[in-house]
């Protein structure tokens, strides 16, 4: 398996959120228009509101005969208005008229007589927050010049403006609780798999390992060289650690504390023997010992995984580096390569099973490494930089413990 996978998979994840932005938009676009319609008939009847208070005051200032059928009817338009606060005030900025405004103290006139101290402050403030909105109408008054009428949008109106956004949330809350869910029972089912897998090719080792022990006794018996027969038990054992390896995960390895220079070091001599010539590798140690609760054999087999990628990713020469300091209590490892490099799309799912860009490979290496370092280590591993034809830097970071404390 290679990472074609994994890019149609990033490729699905960017569709899918550009077509949902595309929705949300369609959504959010439909609702504004409907709020926009909205406020368009408060304020149309704001206008009729208006026109109402204007001729009512007309109609108490003259005596021109108006039946007194057209000043209930009037009325009644102003009465009707039990949702929109609404302010009047002359042309000079003096409040002359209130409606609808929860105010601090209950009073029962629209008008400003025997409004307390605390209304009159609070009306005033409404009317400085109004001012710097466009919803105010202008009343023509004739020879009395003009009045103004401010008003602030209905409760229907103020909760429809924010219930898309709230549906929004809740919508992106329902898709983050349902990935969540989702992606902790596949990863259930994967970590399933890698402990069934890794158990069982522990198991299967084991048979053929016991048998070649025992073959190995028998060995210089039948005359074989006793250097042949040492390198043979040499792999043999090797074979052993593997399997030994296996069988650790998927149950809580046994932790010890270390200097995480002398488990380096070790790994590091291991593999530079192993490795083509036209390689060099070089370690670096902290100045000081470096203590750390690990399990050992698990972080030689982090090491070698790490220096096998980085051998590879070189081709058969080049530089490996790897060095250790202390850094906010943790213990860092950098292992540098002067490989080919990774792209920076691929920098995250290089870790992710059955990732690979090898025409061989099975992409498993890297993600047991970072099991072995993030979950029972509580550590991290990344890639702290990488340049195509230049080389990769792998960091891993692990808590440093207080060497006192075992001594």
């Amino acid at each position: 398996m290679n990472g074609n996978i994994y890019d149609i998979r990033r490729k699905g994840i960017i569709g899918f959120l550009i077509l949902s932005v595309i929705v949300v938009g369609v959504f959010l676009f439909y609702s504004d228009n409907l709020v926009k319609d909205l406020s368009d008939q408060e304020r149309e009847r704001m206008q009729i509101w208006a026109d109402a208070t204007r001729e009512i005051i007309n109609l108490g200032s003259t005596d021109n005969g108006e039946s007194p059928g057209n000043f209930d009817f009037l009325l009644s338009i102003i009465e009707r208005n039990r949702t929109i606060p609404v302010l009047i005030t002359d042309d000079s900025g003096e409040i002359i008229m209130q409606r609808n405004f929860s105010l601090p103290d209950a009073v029962d006139s629209l008008a400003l007589f025997g409004l307390t101290p605390a209304n009159k402050r609070f009306l005033a403030e409404k009317l400085e927050t109004l001012r710097t909105t466009t919803n105010v109408i202008d009343i023509d008054m004739g020879d009395r010049g003009k009045q103004h009428l401010y008003y602030e949008d209905s409760k229907v109106l103020k909760s429809l403006s924010f219930y898309p956004y709230v549906q929004i949330l809740v919508l992106l809350a329902f898709v983050l609780i349902v990935y969540y869910a989702v992606s902790s029972t596949k990863r259930a089912e994967q970590n399933k798999v890698w402990v069934g897998l890794s158990k069982e090719t522990a198991h299967q080792l084991g048979t053929p390992i016991s048998s070649l022990m025992a073959w190995m006794e028998l060995l210089p018996e039948s005359g074989v060289s006793r250097e042949i027969v040492t390198e043979m038990d040499k792999d043999v054992k090797r074979l052993s650690t593997i399997a030994s390896r296996f069988s650790k995960i998927g149950s809580k390895p046994s932790m010890e504390t270390a200097d995480i220079n002398d488990v380096v070091a070790h790994s590091s001599e291991y593999m530079s023997s192993r490795i083509s010539s036209r390689i060099n590798l070089t370690f670096s140690p902290n100045p000081q010992p470096l203590f750390v609760s690990i399990s050992v054999p698990l972080t030689e087999w982090v090491m070698e995984n790490l220096i096998k990628n980085a051998v590879d990713a070189m081709e058969g020469s080049g530089d490996i580096s790897i060095s250790i300091h202390e850094e906010k209590k943790r213990a860092v490892i950098d292992i540098t390569d002067t490989g080919k490099g990774i792209a920076k799309k691929h920098q995250k799912a290089i870790f992710n099973p059955g990732f690979t860009t090898k025409s061989r490979g099975w992409g498993l290496g890297l993600t047991l490494t970072k099991r072995i370092v993030e979950e029972y280590h509580e550590g991290l591993i990344y890639v702290k930089k990488s340049e195509i034809g230049s080389g990769t830097t792998f960091t891993i970071e692990l808590p440093a413990s207080n060497p006192h404390a075992y001594s």
